[in-house]
């Protein structure tokens, strides 16, 4: 390999010639060598749309010549468009601020942006960190990504997901089949009513995200250093925040506290507690799928699942609820990413947090994973389940919870009795209330009626 000789305040490095980064990220690619995590390509992203718009706004305030501005947006739209992905391999366990981070997408449109003018015009710490610090710029560009993220994609797809939900609902309509609590027989429930309840609990989690988003579409730049906004013109918190907004189409305001912008993560934390809290109703949801449609004949078989692959290397036939295996996995990984954004948000000592790349890195694999799981849940499971209504019937009406619907007649005592003499006899309900007179043929034909108990 190739290299050229970059310099920084520290002194002379080499750096591959085929790689736009510079000094700083070759220092962090030397004495980080840690993992395979690098910091998230949506990242990335944000800081383009950042960048552009601190450009565009320092132009407006006179800070930036038209030439330097419009050359950074051109290299800024590059990598918004993935012509430049290689030149950013920084590790997630790197300094605690991103600096090293922030430095990289500096450098990476600094030496693009010259090759494209055929000119040494940028300078990645003067012109395109202009106004900026790492310590306002590494948290603007989390929340930029984490929103951005929520919105284009984790939504869409639990939309979609409550959608299917909604179509499997109807088709499902008039179908009794038994309920169950504590995994235990109970009385009988509509399977559309079991359905409603998967549903419902979805668009709660839709809602409470979504709720959740304004506490993330404050930015901290302007804040610079420590939150005074050192070495920032006046108004260009606000100014910056509106150019954000036009080029991602999301309505992004400036923080109006900078010192709680860069120490506190708590908001990150709140829109990530959602994601857990949708994951802990898709793990339900998705063990509830798996357990109805056990068998396929020693299981409860009330509900058929698409059989998308052979289950097995040993026994030929086996198909396996692979689908919701995969769902429920995502959701493990989601809530145990919680405990980590959680710890990483209380670590804000004095002026900064310092856990920020592990901090976005568990947020945004909770989101990408939690919606390209819920699309291939949506896809490959749920809207392929059938009801099993052979099954379903003969299980409602083999219940002996449908003792409640005479329990108002003969007492709550009698019908315990009468529950405990079907079990044991293994005769009906019917059987078992007729030979303990306690009820006339015709009176409990007259209130026995199961499709009606729901």
């Amino acid at each position: 390999m190739e290299y050229r000789i970059e310099h920084d305040s520290m002194g002379s490095i080499e750096v591959p010639v085929d790689k736009y980064y510079g000094a700083q990220t070759a220092r962090s690619l030397s004495n980080f060598k840690i993992g395979t995590e690098k910091i998230p390509a949506e990242v990335i992203r944000a800081f383009a749309y950042l960048k552009s718009a601190c450009a565009a706004t320092n132009l407006e305030l006179g800070k930036l010549t038209e030439e330097k501005s419009n050359i950074i947006s051109t290299v800024c739209n590059e990598i918004l468009e993935g012509k430049l992905d290689e030149h950013f391999p920084l590790s997630v366990w790197q300094t605690g601020s991103g600096t090293q981070s922030n430095m990289n997408v500096n450098e990476v449109i600094t030496n693009r942006g010259n090759e494209i003018l055929g000119k040494k015009l940028l300078h990645p710490n003067d012109d395109v960190n202009m106004s900026q610090s790492s310590n306002d710029t590494f948290p603007a560009a989390m929340h930029i990504a984490a929103v951005l993220e929520v919105e284009d994609k984790l939504l869409p797809s639990l939309e979609k997901l409550i959608l299917a939900f909604k179509k499997l609902e109807e088709e499902n309509k008039g179908i009794v089949k038994s309920g169950r609590t504590h995994l235990q027989d109970a009385t009988p429930i509509a399977f559309s009513q079991e359905i409603s309840g998967w549903r419902a609990s979805l668009e709660n989690d839709y809602k409470q995200t979504e709720s959740a988003l304004p506490f993330i579409k404050k930015l901290a730049l302007g804040a610079t250093a420590v939150g005074t906004g050192l070495n920032a013109p006046k108004g260009f918190d606000t100014l910056v925040a509106k150019n954000i907004s036009k080029l991602t189409g999301t309505d992004f305001i400036t923080d109006s506290n900078k010192f709680h912008a860069l120490t506190s993560k708590s908001e990150l934390a709140f829109v990530h507690g959602a994601l857990s809290s949708l994951s802990g109703d898709l793990l339900k949801i998705a063990n509830d799928i798996r357990w109805l449609s056990s068998g396929p004949r020693c299981g409860l078989g009330e509900i058929f699942i698409p059989e998308n692959e052979p289950g097995s290397s040993i026994m030929p036939g086996k198909v396996n609820p692979t689908q919701c295996e995969s769902m429920t996995m995502v959701c493990v990984q989601v809530m145990s990413n919680n405990t980590a954004v959680n710890m990483a948000s209380s670590q804000g000592n004095f002026e900064l947090n310092v856990f920020m790349p592990v901090l976005i890195h568990n947020f945004l694999q909770s989101v990408r994973i939690l919606s390209e799981g819920m699309d291939s849940f949506r896809t490959h499971c749920v809207c392929g389940i059938k009801a099993n209504k052979q099954k379903m019937n003969e299980n409602l009406h083999n219940s002996l919870m449908l003792v409640t619907a005479i329990s108002p007649y003969i007492g709550y005592e009698n019908a315990a009795k009468v529950a405990k003499l079907a079990h044991e006899k293994n005769i009906s309900l019917k059987e078992a209330t007729l030979g303990m007179n306690l009820m006339t043929e015709e009176k409990f034909d007259e209130v026995f009626k199961p499709e009606e108990m729901i």
